[in-house]
């Protein structure tokens, strides 16, 4: 039948019950931005979560959880794009709010525009950016992650903000470190 070590996978240790609930929500932030829908983020994540799982032994002796998590879950994105040459966009425009009270609309402006040029983004630029500005990883942290050079995070993330600027001039001067939460 099965093995003691195949059975022990669908045991849930206490601390890596701990762990996904401390990282779920920071994991979900970062898989919503490289893939612009919450499903499919959520998918991402779980999918990351469960090839972390199967490495628990390993990664939690060592401390590197959160790290061997994130890097399954870019590697799993960028497989996806390569598989799947679906061109999304959106079907209009942000709605002009001028004359509604600006209690959370601002913020809420600035989500979908940051959203709308994220998502016309290349999947390579994209990722560098959710890294380099949401995650704040270094140009090498990142070039680790998804398995580049340096000098094609310095590159890809050069193109990615031009395009921004484009894209989405309002988000210029925007503090973008941790500003999707």
């Amino acid at each position: 039948m099965f093995g003691r070590e195949e059975a022990d996978v669908d045991v849930p240790a206490p601390d890596f019950d701990a762990f996904v609930r401390a990282r779920t929500p920071a994991l979900l932030r970062s898989a919503y931005l490289l893939t612009g829908d919450q499903h499919l983020a959520e998918d991402l994540v779980q999918s990351a979560l469960g090839l972390t799982h199967r490495a628990w032994k390993n990664l939690h002796a060592t401390g590197n959880a959160e790290a061997y998590t994130r890097k399954t879950m870019y590697h799993l994105q960028v497989s996806r794009w390569r598989r799947r040459r679906v061109v999304e966009a959106f079907a209009g425009d942000v709605p002009d709010w001028s004359g509604v009270e600006a209690d959370h609309a601002e913020q809420t402006v600035l989500r979908l525009s940051l959203r709308s040029a994220l998502s016309r983004l290349t999947p390579k630029q994209r990722a560098v950016v959710v890294l380099r500005f949401f995650d704040d990883l270094t140009e090498v942290q990142a070039a680790e992650t998804l398995g580049v050079s340096v000098g094609t995070i310095k590159s890809q993330t050069a193109k990615a903000l031009e395009r921004l600027r484009v894209l989405a001039p309002e988000l210029d001067g925007l503090n973008m470190t941790g500003g999707a939460r």
